[in-house]
């Protein structure tokens, strides 16, 4: 079968097609054929050499991938034959809080990841897709969809409707997040450089939007916009000295999400300004399979489809990466392995 392989640090032209061989499937193992995978900002990092960790040989990039059961190993009773799956992010983070042990690999960062026609994985690291989600729409889910269910409603202060979230720029995760809060009765504000980014957002939902580059005290707004208290949750992507600024517009006992690192993390945060407002800093590194099974099946049940910008073919994988490095894409960009 064909797969992509990279050397993290080679940068996007590193990116190429092999011949990968095959072999048995051993004890809890399962053979997916894959039919989409989705990129993330993270796989930029890889590309590039600047993800959290390192690896000396070429691997497979790519997180997010979704497919069709094949085979299964000796011992296998979680799926069958002909079973949708799609891979979680962490193959040993099943459920519960994170510890070094349940995140010690990542598909596509320091193992072999979902970009080829074929990928084993064990059982336990897989979650069957629900009805309403193609494989298309299923393969944005492990990283971006996790990414914003466990920001906005496993570890923030318990939402509710009507409460606000806040959105930072309108990448996978931010429009997930978008989705997902609407579906779940939530307020929220989106901000972004692009007016017409903006547009696209409230024709989503979004109860408001800000441009950051008209407002440059975007914090203030925010505030102004939900009467002096502030967003509940807000989902923070770590752009050039933001982090202050979210937590300036984030309410009273509210969270302040970290979900990446765009630009860095320009500024310290005055723990003072945590203290007397009951704010909470929360890192927020994806989730678990169990969060995945969670937010495919509400998103199947809320009706809620991910936005997909642009879907290139299997051979086009260099391509997808450079749309993806140029910033122009709402939502995800996917590639679909059977094209």
């Amino acid at each position: 079968m064909r797969a992509y392989q990279i050397l993290p640090g080679a940068n996007i032209d590193g990116l190429q097609c092999v011949d990968y061989p095959d072999r048995e499937l051993g004890a809890g193992e399962v053979r997916i054929r894959v039919h989409a995978v989705s990129l993330n900002y993270r796989d930029l990092m890889v590309a590039s050499g600047n993800y959290l960790v390192t690896v000396d040989d070429p691997i497979i990039p790519c997180s997010d991938g979704a497919g069709e059961v094949l085979a299964t190993g000796p011992g296998v009773t979680r799926v069958r034959q002909g079973d949708r799956v799609a891979g979680a992010f962490f193959p040993l983070w099943h459920d519960g809080a994170p510890s070094p042990e349940k995140i010690r690999h990542a598909l596509g960062g320091d193992i072999d990841g979902m970009l080829a026609e074929e990928v084993i994985l064990h059982e336990d690291a897989l979650a069957k897709i629900p009805p309403g989600l193609s494989f298309v729409e299923a393969a944005t889910m492990p990283c971006a969809a996790v990414t914003a269910w466990n920001a906005i409603f496993v570890s923030s202060n318990r939402v509710k409707p009507g409460d606000t979230v806040l959105l930072l720029g309108t990448g996978g995760v931010s429009i997930l997040g978008l989705q997902l809060a609407k579906a779940a009765g939530l307020r929220t504000i989106v901000t972004s450089s692009s007016d017409d980014k903006l547009a696209r957002a409230r024709e989503l939902g979004a109860h408001h939007t800000i441009n950051y580059r008209s407002i440059p005290e975007w914090h203030d707004e925010v505030l102004h916009l939900t009467h002096n208290q502030g967003a509940h949750v807000v989902l923070e992507v770590g752009g050039q000295g933001t982090v202050n600024r979210s937590v300036s517009a984030a309410a009273m006992g509210g969270t302040v999400a970290i979900i990446g690192g765009v630009s860095g993390f320009g500024g310290e945060v005055n723990p003072a300004s945590l203290l007397a407002t009951a704010k909470r800093l929360v890192g927020i590194y994806v989730g678990s399979r169990t969060m995945l099974e969670d937010v495919m099946r509400f998103a199947d049940t809320t009706g809620v489809h991910p936005v997909i910008d642009r879907v290139f073919p299997f051979s086009q994988a260099q391509e997808a990466y450079r749309y993806m490095e140029s910033g122009a894409h709402f939502g995800k960009v996917v590639i679909d392995v059977t094209g």
